[in-house]
C-alpha cells in the first residue's frame, strides 16, 4: 500500500518529529546527557518505523518534502547574520588560534573521509560526507550538502551524513569529558576565576538579547534574511553558471548575510537584533532536521554500515589526539585551554550544543572558563563555516 503525505501534512509531521523528539529528551536521561538533537531523536523514530512498514511490505510511505530546501536555506542566512565581526576582537588572539585550529579540523576531516572512502572502495563522494561536512558541520551541513550531493548522482548521500552526523555527535560526547579531565589531572591545571563567575555564565556575546519581540522588529528581521536569501540564491547560479563549479545557493546566501550583518552594524547596531534571528533559525533548523531525518532510508545506510564505522573511527581518533597533543599546547596549555579542547571535541564531531554541553559539565565540576564560554560559542556557531564551507565545496566540485 502506497502513501503519500502532501506537502502541509509533511511540515505537521516534521513539527510533531520535533515535539516527539523533544519529550523524550525530557523523559531519556542519556539523550539529555549527550544533547542529542530532538529532531534526530524524533526523525530517526519515525524513519525506524517508516522502514519496518516498507520492509513488512504492510505499507510505503512517500513524503513532499519540497520545502525543506526553503527552511534550509533559511537557517544558514541567520547563521550569516550571527557573524558579527566585533565579536571577533572580544576573543583576542585565543579565539584566532582556535579559529585556524578549527580551519585545520575541517581540511584534515575532509582529507581523512576521502582518502579512506578511496581505500574501501567507496566514491570519494561518499568521503565529503563522512568529512567535514557531517563531523564539524553536522546534522545541519550533513542535510545541505548531503543534498547537494545526491544531485550529483551519490544515492544516499543524505542517509549516509545523516547517519555518520548522528554518531559523531554522541561520541563528542563521550570522549570530550575523559580529554578534559587526563589534561587536568595530568598537568595539575585549576580554574583561575572566582566561583561566582556561575551567575554570569554562559558569557556569550552572540546571544544579546535584551530588546522585547514586537511584530515590527520582527518583520524587519524578516525583511533582512529574505534580502540576503534572494541575492544569495541569485549570486550562487551565476557564479556556478559562470566559473562551472557548484556553490550552492544556501551557501552564497550565508556569506551573503555576513557582509549585510557588517555592512548594517557600520551604519545603525540596532538594526539586527539577534533574538528574532535566533529564534527563526532555531524554527526553520528544527523543521529541516525533522523533515530530513524522518525521511532517511536506513536500508542504504546499512550497506555501508562497516565502511562508515572505520572512517568515523579514524576521525574520533584523530581529534582526540589533535587536540590533546597539538590544540592543548597551542591555547597556553593551561585550564581555560584544557576547557576549550573540551568545547573542540564537541563541535568537531558534534555541534556547537554538544560543546557547550562538554564545557558544562567540566566547569561544573572544576571551575569556570569565561575564556572558553567566550571562544567556543563564537567560533562555533558561525566562524567555522568560514573555513569549512570552502573546503567542503572544494572537495565536492573535484570529486563531482
Amino acid at each position: 500500500m502506497l502513501i503519500e503525505l502532501n506537502q502541509v501534512t509533511t511540515i505537521f509531521l516534521a513539527i510533531a518529529v520535533f515535539m516527539i523528539g523533544s519529550y523524550l529528551n525530557s523523559k531519556i536521561k542519556i539523550l539529555e546527557k549527550y544533547c542529542i538533537p530532538a529532531p534526530v531523536v524524533g526523525g530517526l523514530l519515525v524513519a525506524l518505523v517508516l522502514t519496518a512498514l516498507r520492509a513488512t511490505g504492510l505499507a510505503e510511505v512517500t513524503l513532499d518534502t519540497s520545502l525543506q530546501g526553503l527552511f534550509m536555506l533559511t537557517f544558514f542566512t541567520t547563521v550569516g547574520i550571527g557573524a558579527s565581526f566585533a565579536l571577533v576582537k572580544l576573543g583576542g588572539k585565543l579565539l584566532v588560534i582556535y579559529w585556524l585550529a578549527c580551519g585545520f579540523l575541517a581540511l584534515v576531516q575532509s582529507a581523512i573521509g576521502i582518502s579512506l572512502a578511496s581505500l574501501l572502495n567507496l566514491d570519494p563522494l561518499i568521503g565529503v560526507m563522512v568529512g567535514a561536512v557531517s563531523m564539524e558541520g553536522g546534522h545541519g551541513a550533513a542535510t545541505a550538502f548531503g543534498t547537494t550531493i545526491e544531485e550529483l548522482g551519490v544515492e544516499g548521500a543524505l542517509s549516509i551524513g545523516l547517519a555518520a552526523a548522528t554518531v559523531g555527535l554522541v561520541a563528542g560526547g563521550l570522549i570530550g569529558g575523559p580529554i578534559v579531565k587526563h589534561l587536568i589531572n595530568k598537568y595539575d591545571l585549576k580554574s583561575t576565576e572566582e566561583p561566582d563567575f556561575a551567575s554570569s555564565k554562559p558569557n556569550n556575546p552572540i546571544s544579546s538579547m535584551a530588546a522585547p519581540i514586537t511584530s515590527r522588529v520582527f518583520m524587519i528581521q524578516l525583511f533582512v534574511i529574505g534580502f540576503c536569501m534572494a541575492l544569495g540564491s541569485y549570486l550562487g547560479e551565476w557564479f556556478t553558471a559562470v566559473t562551472d563549479f557548484a556553490l550552492p545557493g544556501y551557501v552564497s546566501a550565508m556569506f551573503v548575510a555576513v557582509i549585510v550583518r557588517n555592512i548594517l552594524d557600520r551604519m545603525n547596531d540596532n538594526i539586527i537584533e539577534m533574538k528574532t534571528i535566533g529564534i527563526i533559525g532555531d524554527i526553520t533548523l528544527s523543521i529541516f532536521l525533522s523533515m530530513a531525518l524522518m525521511s532517511i532510508k536506513l536500508w542504504e545506510v546499512a550497506e555501508l554500515a562497516l565502511p562508515l564505522l572505520i572512517i568515523i573511527v579514524v576521525q574520533v581518533l584523530f581529534i582526540a589526539l589533535f587536540g590533546i597533543f597539538v590544540l592543548f599546547r597551542l591555547l597556553g596549555k593551561d585550564y581555560d585551554a584544557a576547557v576549550m579542547v573540551g568545547g573542540f571535541t564537541g563541535h568537531g564531531l558534534g555541534a556547537t550544543p554538544n560543546a557547550m554541553a562538554n564545557m558544562e559539565a567540566i566547569v561544573s565540576k572544576y571551575g569556570q572558563s569565561q575564556k572558553a564560554y567566550l571562544v567556543v560559542p563564537i567560533v562555533g556557531a558561525f566562524l567555522i563555516d568560514v573555513f569549512a564551507m570552502p573546503i567542503i565545496i572544494t572537495s565536492i566540485n573535484m570529486f563531482s
